[in-house]
């Protein structure tokens, strides 16, 4: 796994409890305890986390954590291929939900060359990334912006998805687990994401290949309620991926499509 990868699965996981040790993140990252304290220590030099004895708390409230500006640079270039992948799947003329997150502001990136489309985002940096484009009919979905995170949930975001259908739902993840299913660090963004995969006839899964393996705080769904999973060839790879080539596997025995790129 990737330097870059690796804290950011790292920073995810502290953000996701209320304290994580050192053994822990050691375990289900799959390194050793002193590569995780490296991690660790370059993580709280950037003020994302606090170390403690045997491990690390986020620095601030999860609704008030720094997380997006913080992971928009990391393994930018696989995400803008993951982006460009997902785009080439939608349909040109297509109603499209896209969800939040730093890799789904890659496609959004993309998305301008498959117009016409009506996209919904759920997102204020993949707003600002379609506005204005020819061809594309930009909704910005109603409700709170998470501090930090621009993604956009609430009670307002979820009654304005009721009311909408779309032919396609571009969902990204915090992680993607043989048996827990699809998860979610937040909440409140999981709640998002379970009104989103009942509003749309087909729903695109997008990750890394960090995310496969996870178990993250709030269950999203069963793996069978997506139809294609995009992400990235070091799933394969279970010298550094070591849930990958597992969680592949239950993907396609529950009947989705993956797509590595």
């Amino acid at each position: 796994m990737g330097v870059a990868n690796r804290l950011d699965l790292t920073l995810r996981l502290v953000q996701g409890s209320d304290r994580v040790s050192v053994s822990e993140l050691s375990h289900r990252l799959g390194v050793s305890e002193m590569t995780v304290r490296r991690d660790l220590d370059a993580l709280e030099r950037q003020g994302l986390v606090r170390r403690v004895h045997g491990g690390a708390v986020a620095t601030r409230p999860r609704d008030e954590d720094a997380g997006f500006s913080a992971r928009e640079p990391w393994q930018a270039a696989t995400k803008d291929r993951l982006g460009a992948a997902v785009a080439a799947l939608v349909e040109p003329g297509s109603r499209v939900l896209l969800d939040a997150g730093t890799t789904t502001v890659h496609v959004a990136e993309h998305l301008a060359a498959r117009a016409p489309l009506t996209v919904a985002v759920l997102s204020l940096q993949a707003a600002s990334s379609l506005a204005d484009r020819p061809g594309i009919d930009l909704l910005v979905v109603g409700g709170r912006s998470r501090p930090a995170e621009r993604s956009l949930v609430g009670p307002l975001a979820l009654r304005t998805l009721e009311s909408l259908a779309f032919d396609c739902f571009v969902m990204s993840i915090g992680g993607v687990h043989a048996e827990h299913g699809w998860s979610e660090f937040s909440l409140d963004d999981a709640a998002v994401k379970q009104v989103g995969l009942t509003r749309a006839t087909r729903t695109i899964a997008v990750a890394d290949a960090t995310k496969l393996g996870v178990r993250a705080f709030s269950r999203v769904a069963p793996l069978d309620a997506v139809h294609r999973f995009v992400t990235d060839k070091a799933a394969e790879d279970a010298a550094t991926h070591p849930s990958g080539p597992e969680t592949l596997d239950a993907l396609r025995d529950a009947g989705v499509d993956s797509l590595l790129v």
